[in-house]
Order: structure tokens, then C-alpha cells, then sequence
């Protein structure tokens, strides 16, 4: 199928939303843009949003400051976010109880794509956005991507555009619509709306936005840190398009675990996890020390609270200051890959972290920085790292993405697609081979995925 195959004549009825798709991932010359624009548009708009961050210390932060009483880290408004302490009593992993600082930000935010056809083609209108923690400025996000405070204006700032279009859509154009969690280990019960919302011929790209197909966007997320955080989530709600005249990824149905065995399996590590988590006051949290520039761990580990200063040219306020949790060490996100009686399984691991709001969530092979499990025994380090580092020469997909720009600096993993052996065996109970329609299937609802299973959805949508 072409995309000229989808130019419907008069009194036709529209192809299945999974054929559309399929055409879409087909064109990777593009559409409405050539690839050779798509990156011009991309550069220009780096140079367009160009940003200043610099470190700075506490004591220069505008509007944020720590509470006397508690230690907590706040904003003047009450809105945005806290970063607070939590103390955690939990049977997985080598640690069982520990202190840490968290990010709190109650407010469900709105990460939503717009999907609008030209010529029979559906495109997804990409907005180029900068963030104050990305390494290289702007990267390629939703159309919008905004917090409840950001979208009521609590910054004073400029109104968020296209927001209508997600605030209160018309059922029937809605093609996700889903609460996720970010990461468990860095916030406590963070969630977004991640929605995909077809729109009609009213909705224009400005300077900042791009209608790109499918294809072109797969093609950018094989490009280090170009798609952000944001985006790569609300790629992976769309439903799976491949194999779209037999199910999704043509597995048409079969699976190691039957859909039943998966669902009582993860219910029961739900049930059964000890994840128990309260609340502390950051001044009083165990191994972590404040100094005048950052709330640091006393052994140098995990990740360090920082203040920024930021003037952008492409956000809704130009200079702002702000806290950011920047992690030491590049993380390692490792899926494996193997057919099983023909049919493409991934191993997945059922992970408690302390800030997930259903206790376990489903997350990657391997997820993890190396250095901090470099004290431990061998034995105590995390399943799988030994091997997803050995075969790295070898990944299907091998990839340097940032983690969420608003609220975390210099964050970044190696996100890797690794392929392994019929006989390669899952070593415990965490860990279950799934097929790319069970995939599709949980990530139809809330929490079962975690954000960065989430990446790699995405990123095994684009082999």
C-alpha cells in the first residue's frame, strides 16, 4: 500500500486507523516536509530558541526557596513542584530501606500529538521545544507538552498553544487517551495525560511546529537526543500499526503467557511487593547533605538537587530560575528481544519503585546506572547488565536519549534493542517474555508500562 493508495474518491469511507498508520510509517521521505526541510527546520529552530543555563547557587533562586521548618525545596505559588525527602522500606532489590530526595508535582499534566491527514497521510504536528536540562537545547516533542500550572498560567507567561484541542476533544477523535507514570525512582506518583487527538484542516503548524509522518519521526528517533521523553510516551499509546490486516505485529494472537497469566502475574507482584513510603522533611533525610549549590549524596552517588538560571528565546517566560535533579552517571535502558515459535517476545521486568502509584509497573530488562551498583557484590547487581553490555556491538538499536528536560539536567540513558538466543531463559519471577500485541494491549491502560519501557516500545516500532 502507497500513500496515494489512501486518496479516497468521492463516497469512500476512510481505511482502519492501523492501515492509515502503516502508510504513515511507510513515507520516511516525508509528506508536507521533505527530510532535507525537516532538518533545516530543526537547526533553524536550534538557532532560533537558543538558551542560556548556568548553575547557580540556592540563594539566587527567584521565587523558589527552602522551607524553614522541613528543609523543603518550594515555589512561592504553591504550584509547580517540591522536591521533599521520602523514606522507603521495600523487598526489592540489594537495598531494602533508604533515604532520598523526590520531586512531588500532584498536578497531572497534558503531553498530547495532534494527528491530522494531507493527502490521505496522517502527520503528527511536532513542536521543536528547548528545556532547560537538555544537553543540546531544543529537542522534538508533542504538540503540547504542559503542566496544569503551565497551561493555567501561573508563570505569568505566554497561553500554550493548541491546547484546546486536548482540553475537552470530541470522543470520536481521540485515538489514546491515558494516564502514565514518569520515573518512579526520581518522582512521587507523577503522571501525565499522554493523548493523540486527530484535528481537522483548522489546525496550521506555527514557526515553532512541524507536521511530520510517522516515518519521519521513527526516522529521528534514531538519532541521539533529538525526540524527547515526552514525545517517545505518546508515540508508544499509538496503536502498534504493524501487521495491521492480522493483528498488531502479526502475531495474531499466540504468546508464551496467555493475556491471562500476565495479568495475574502482575497483580500478584503488585500484592505481594513491600513498597512502603512516607513522606520526610528533606532536611532530616539520612546521607543526603545541602551545601550552598546543590543537596548532594554524602558517598557521591544517585543524583544531586541543583538551582539554574535560564533565558530562552522559544519558551512562554524568557529568564527564569529554577531546581533540577541531575543524576550521576549515564543510565543503561536494555531491552531483549527473542522469537519464540516464530513469534517476537520481549523480556520485560515487574519493578517497585518508590514513587510508582500501583506499587509495580513493567519496565525494561535492564534499567539502571552502572555506577552506582559498582560497590556491591556481583551478585547483587542488577539481572542481565553483564550481558546487555557485552552485546551492545551487536544491538538492533543503540541510542543516547534525554530523560524529561523540565525537571532533570544532563539526564540521559543508553536506550538498546538487544537480540538474544531461542534458548536465553528468564532467571526469576520478575521477568516474563510478552509479544508486541500483549505490549500493545497493556499500554492501552494506566501504569502498566513504565516511561522508559516506554522508549523502547517506540523505538522497536521504528526496526
Amino acid at each position: 500500500m502507497t500513500a496515494t493508495d489512501l486518496v479516497l474518491s468521492p463516497g469512500t469511507s476512510a481505511p482502519p486507523l492501523l492501515s492509515r498508520l502503516a502508510v504513515s510509517a511507510a513515507a520516511v521521505e516525508g509528506g508536507v516536509m521533505s527530510n532535507a526541510e525537516m532538518f533545516t527546520w530543526l537547526a533553524e529552530r536550534q538557532a532560533e530558541q537558543q538558551q542560556h543555563v548556568e548553575r547557580v547557587p540556592f540563594t539566587a533562586l527567584r521565587g523558589w526557596r527552602f522551607d524553614n521548618r522541613t528543609g523543603d525545596l518550594r515555589h512561592d505559588s504553591g504550584r509547580f513542584f517540591s522536591v521533599r525527602g521520602l523514606t522507603v522500606k521495600s523487598d526489592f532489590g540489594p537495598v531494602r530501606s533508604w533515604q532520598q530526595p523526590i520531586i512531588q508535582q500532584p498536578e497531572i499534566g497534558i503531553l498530547g500529538i495532534a494527528l491530522r491527514d494531507f493527502d490521505g497521510v496522517p502527520h503528527l504536528l511536532m513542536q521543536a521545544k528547548s528545556e532547560p536540562g537538555n544537553v543540546n537545547g531544543v529537542q522534538l516533542s508533542p504538540t503540547v507538552q504542559a503542566t496544569k500550572s503551565n497551561y493555567t498560567r501561573v508563570h505569568g507567561g505566554s497561553a500554550v498553544p493548541y491546547l484546546d484541542a486536548f482540553r475537552r476533544p470530541d470522543p470520536g477523535r481521540v485515538v489514546a487517551d491515558v494516564l502514565q507514570s514518569e520515573q518512579g525512582s526520581w518522582f512521587l506518583h507523577k503522571r501525565n495525560r499522554n493523548m493523540i487527538v486527530e484535528v481537522g484542516p483548522e489546525v496550521r503548524a506555527g514557526d515553532d511546529f512541524a507536521w511530520l509522518t510517522l516515518g519521519q519521526v521513527n526516522l529521528l528517533m534514531r538519532h541521539d537526543n533529538v525526540v524527547n521523553m515526552d514525545a517517545r510516551t505518546v508515540l508508544s499509546c499509538l496503536p502498534d500499526w504493524r501487521g495491521a490486516d492480522d493483528g498488531p505485529a502479526g502475531d495474531a494472537g499466540w504468546s508464551l503467557h496467555p493475556d491471562r497469566e500476565i495479568r495475574t502475574w502482575i497483580t500478584r507482584r503488585r500484592a505481594e511487593h513491600e513498597v512502603v513510603v512516607a513522606p520526610i522533611p528533606l532536611a532530616q533525610t539520612n546521607g543526603w547533605l545541602r551545601t550552598p549549590h546543590a543537596v548532594t549524596h554524602c558517598n557521591g552517588l544517585y543524583f544531586d538537587v541543583v538551582a539554574v538560571d535560564v533565558s530562552s528565546r522559544g519558551r512562554e517566560v524568557p529568564a527564569w530560575t529554577q531546581p533540577l535533579l541531575e543524576p550521576r552517571g549515564m543510565g543503561v535502558a536494555a531491552l531483549f528481544v527473542k522469537r519464540i515459535d516464530g513469534v517476537p517476545h520481549v523480556l520485560l521486568r515487574a519493578r517497585a519503585e518508590p514513587g510508582f502509584l500501583d506499587v509495580v509497573e513493567l519496565g525494561p530488562t535492564v534499567q539502571c546506572v552502572p555506577e552506582n551498583y559498582e560497590h556491591l557484590p556481583s551478585e547483587d547487581r542488577p539481572p542481565y547488565l553483564a550481558e546487555a553490555l557485552e552485546r551492545r556491538a551487536g544491538a538492533r538499536y543503540d541510542v543516547v536519549l534525554s530523560e524529561e528536560g523540565g525537571r532533570f539536567r544532563n539526564a540521559q540513558s543508553h536506550y538498546m534493542i538487544v537480540e538474544t538466543e531461542r534458548e536465553f531463559p528468564a532467571v526469576s519471577d520478575e521477568f516474563r517474555w510478552l509479544t508486541l500485541r500483549q505490549l500493545d494491549e497493556l499500554l492501552r491502560y494506566s501504569h502498566h508500562l513504565n516511561v522508559q519501557a516506554r522508549t523502547l516500545v517506540a523505538a522497536l516500532r521504528t526496526l
